[in-house]
């Protein structure tokens, strides 16, 4: 696996940790499970020796030297992407390994794919995880606008894959429309979830867990970003105590200290909402399955995104989400089945939907209910062996797996986890 800029090991909501990050570690985790071996390079953001960490047996997380180590926003890594592509390959060298296939993610990590294909003369697949061009549509200001280099850069990668993977039907549109991808390349895999840490847990037990009292609460996780649309919902509980609600939101991930951070924070105070609105900054991702529990709702109001994590890990803890009808998202929460879907940037018919819910006990214990019930198709078992099945399609040299057991039975598969 390549993913230059997102450590499977990193801290969620900090920087840019987030789902990408999750979707490598997990997907890495189920491979490994099995029975294929796994290596993900990925950016050292730190000084000291090329640092080796085993996820599970026979999955490893290799953090390379490219830049100064320190933490670098994601527009400033193209530079040092050679560099990391020749330690990458002087890893390899030095440990005497081969690869069966390379897996990319996001496209700065397709660049390093796209040339270790033509090094090596192996396969590799490519999931964007978002697409600039689709940032583009949803940008409110120039600042949001994502660079030509990342579009340039995409479209290359798209040209050079074997396969391409998106997380829904929406995103293999949009592959094809916008970046003139060939149909028969695009393999649509939805991304997964840990049914095992994201579970059902009783809400009194949870609020207690987390010392909270009553309620009713909203939730938001996720990194702060304009296009995650914080502001938005920040303005829909203003108006739902604007008419007499009790209610309070509850913001985990992002780190505090950053600009936007601070900016909305100024709003909620010049707003006079300090009582109703808390930001928590990052948490430990084993905590995150407690702040879903005790959540009435949970809500996504971002302007994009390709599938929405999120919504998925807070479905399967039973927790209705409110999210805006954009991307992947309108695949991932069912309309009144799961949750409710509202126009992206449409703050009142977001406070509409989150008054419905909370004003509703039978209503959220029905759509918890569904949501449980959706969430479990997408567990990281199903998604990984799908993942290995298009491995062994691009190959052509393995023998394929079946229901109940795995079998590798020419050589073990190595993939390089981008």
């Amino acid at each position: 696996m390549i993913s230059v800029h997102g450590c499977p090991l990193a801290r969620l909501g900090e920087k840019d940790a987030g789902g990408m990050n999750v979707y490598v570690r997990e997907l890495s985790k189920g491979l490994g499970r099995l029975g294929v071996q796994v290596d993900v390079f990925t950016r050292c953001q730190s000084l000291g020796p090329v640092e080796i960490t085993e996820l599970v047996p026979g999955v490893r997380v290799i953090h390379l030297a490219a830049g100064e180590p320190r933490w670098l926003p994601k527009n400033e890594l193209f530079a040092f992407l050679p560099q990391f592509l020749h330690h990458l390959d002087d890893f390899r060298r030095t440990e005497h390994l081969r690869y069966d296939v390379v897996h990319g993610h996001y496209w700065l990590s397709g660049w390093v794919a796209t040339r270790l294909r033509r090094m090596w003369g192996v396969p590799f697949l490519q999931m964007f995880h978002t697409l600039g061009m689709l940032k583009n549509t949803v940008a409110r200001s120039s600042a949001e606008m994502e660079p030509t280099l990342r579009i340039a850069g995409e479209r290359d990668v798209v040209a050079a894959a074997d396969r391409l993977i998106a997380a829904n039907p929406v995103e293999y549109d949009h592959l094809v429309d916008l970046y003139d991808a060939d149909p028969n390349k695009i393999r649509i895999v939805p991304c997964g979830v840990d049914i095992d840490l994201f579970r059902p847990i009783p809400q009194l037990e949870a609020r207690r867990r987390l010392g909270l009292d009553e309620g009713p609460y909203v939730l938001f996780v996720g990194r702060l970003e304009p296009l995650k649309g914080l502001d938005i919902l920040i303005d829909a509980i203003a108006m739902l105590v604007g008419r007499g609600s009790a209610v309070r939101l509850l913001v985990v991930g992002g780190n505090l200290d950053g600009e936007l951070a601070q900016q909305l924070q100024a709003r909620v105070r010049d707003l006079k909402l300090a009582e109703h609105i808390h930001f928590l900054g990052s948490i430990e991702q084993k905590e995150l399955p407690f702040y879903y529990a005790a959540a009435d709702v949970c809500t996504m109001p971002s302007f994009y995104e390709s599938f929405g994590m999120v919504a998925i890990e807070a479905m399967a803890c039973g927790t209705p989400v409110i999210a805006s009808r954009a991307g992947g998202l309108q695949f991932t929460v069912r309309d009144n089945q799961t949750g409710f879907l509202v126009p992206p940037g449409d703050a009142a018919a977001l406070a509409a939907a989150i008054d419905t819910v909370l004003g509703d006990s039978g209503l959220r214990r029905r759509l918890g209910e569904g949501a449980v019930v959706v969430a479990r198709s997408y567990s990281w078992q199903h998604v990984s062996r799908a993942i290995l099945d298009i491995y062994h399609e691009t190959t052509g040299h393995l023998e394929a797996i079946n229901e109940d057991n795995v079998t590798i039975r020419q050589h073990d598969l190595c993939v390089s986890a981008s």
